[in-house]
């Protein structure tokens, strides 16, 4: 895959990481649909896992922090948060164990206990920059006909996820986590894991800069780093922004922007 192949040549992995989905996360902050077998267990961070097993939650950590790492996976990151940082391990087993709660309940006679999933976070935005109600911390839960369409949607993922750990186990040699960060950066980069590495970027992104409140961009970690202010419709709008009809462009004037712009002109 080009986006990691391209990694160590030349601009930092975060310049390309989080350069590339900050428009991508300017849209998405207050409109997410949704983030993008249950293991008893803990991951790094001591979080419970609803999905994976302490070893899934191993593999995926080391994963997604050579997608997109940290001061703690290359020097060269220091002062930048990563996937770690971000807890981008514990965003994807949110969302892959979203439905368990229903499922168990449903199956012991109803569900009019269990909280709403994951999915739909209330919104349209927090109380994070200004005082009143946290409208995000509440989810809304889904109609029947929206709950099988995650069902089947998550049933793949967990699939793709299931057979994808023991496929980078298999060409590590028995364990993923035991590789060097360079040899898992060839690992990851083979063509028997490429379909799956396209879901695990797609999914890193995601819990590195979506919405806090589905388990990932611990805090704040993605929007700070790339000067992103999240959902700040209660602050209202200057009048400079409103003359510029569609308000302030965070992407607008950034280093990293700058630095992304410039390589995709040399390539």
């Amino acid at each position: 895959m080009s986006h990691i192949a391209c990694f160590g040549q030349g601009l930092p992995r975060r310049v390309i990481i989080s350069g590339l989905p900050v428009a991508v996360a300017s849209a998405a902050v207050l409109g997410m649909a949704g983030c993008t077998s249950a293991a008893a267990g803990r991951n790094g961070s001591g979080q419970s896992l609803r999905f994976f097993s302490e070893h899934q939650a191993a593999v995926i950590e080391d994963a997604t922090a050579r997608i997109a790492p940290g001061p703690q996976d290359d020097p060269a990151e220091a002062g930048h948060p990563g996937a770690r940082e971000a807890g981008v391990t514990g965003y994807i087993d949110a969302m892959l164990g979203a439905l368990s709660a229903l499922e168990t309940t449903g199956a012991s006679g109803g569900e009019s206990g269990a909280p709403a999933p994951a999915i739909f976070a209330g919104g349209p935005w927090s109380n994070r920059h200004a005082s009143g109600p946290d409208l995000m911390a509440s989810f809304i839960a889904p109609d029947p006909v929206i709950r099988i369409a995650w069902r089947k949607r998550l049933a793949d993922w967990q699939r793709q996820y299931a057979s994808g750990i023991a496929a980078l186990d298999k060409l590590a040699g028995g364990d993923f986590t035991t590789a060097a960060p360079a040899e898992q950066d060839k690992l990851l980069v083979r063509p028997e894991v490429s379909t799956f590495l396209s879901l695990l970027f797609e999914h890193t992104i995601e819990g590195m800069y979506g919405n806090p409140e589905y388990g990932g961009n611990r805090g704040l970690a993605g929007w700070k780093d790339i000067s992103y202010p999240g959902d700040s419709q209660p602050l209202g709008y200057t009048s400079v922004e409103v003359e510029r009809s569609d308000g302030r462009d965070p992407v607008d004037d950034t280093a990293i922007v700058a630095d992304v712009l410039k390589l995709l002109g040399a390539l």
